[in-house]
């Protein structure tokens, strides 16, 4: 494999392109908007104003090209009123007809999520799968962080990755409306 290197970045256009593209196959996606012209709206929207200017984004190089990119949320974040009202608008654009998926989702994660502080990874991904790049930047932020941490799994072949870096699942739950299979994963204080 070849190297992966991490940095912060702020350029929310180049990551929601990667998570776009990361997340053209995935269950959870697929399952709130099947057409994949629509999913660089949806991640920007997300990137934006469900993240916002508090949270941290990572992005990979392999020889100088990014390769994927992974959005954390600090510990206590909220999204303010103004960016769920001005989301609303994106979110409407990505998905349509099928935003009250997109709500039904929020509504299982939020009720699953730890109470304590915690720090929140809500979108990790690379174009390219299974070459070392969710790795790196796992890898990457979790030498990092001083307090425990939470995600949603949504898709099979990824526990593993996340058990290897101490996650263990807390519930694996459907999502209503014949929606996929989702593990609730924690990561302890290390």
């Amino acid at each position: 494999m070849v190297p992966v290197s991490v940095s912060t970045t702020t350029d929310v256009e180049l990551a929601a392109a990667l998570l776009a593209q990361a997340f053209a196959d995935d269950p959870v996606t697929v399952w709130m908007q099947p057409d994949t012209s629509r999913h660089l709206v949806m991640f920007r929207t997300l990137l934006k104003y469900s993240h916002g200017p508090k949270a941290t984004l990572d992005l990979a190089m392999r020889d100088g090209q990014p390769v994927g990119a992974a959005a954390w949320d600090p510990p206590g974040h909220k999204v303010s009123a103004t960016a769920q009202v001005v989301s609303m608008v994106g979110f409407f654009r990505a998905m349509g007809s099928r935003m009250s998926r997109g709500m039904k989702l929020e509504e299982e994660f939020g009720k699953r999520r730890p109470k304590e502080p915690h720090w929140y990874l809500g979108q990790i991904g690379a174009p390219v799968h299974g070459v070392g790049v969710g790795t790196s930047l796992l890898g990457h932020r979790l030498d990092q962080i001083d307090g425990p941490a939470y995600l949603e799994c949504s898709n099979v072949r990824n526990v593993p990755l996340y058990e290897r870096f101490g996650f263990t699942v807390t519930e694996e739950f459907a999502l209503p409306l014949d929606g996929p299979t989702v593990w609730a994963m924690y990561r302890p204080l290390r």
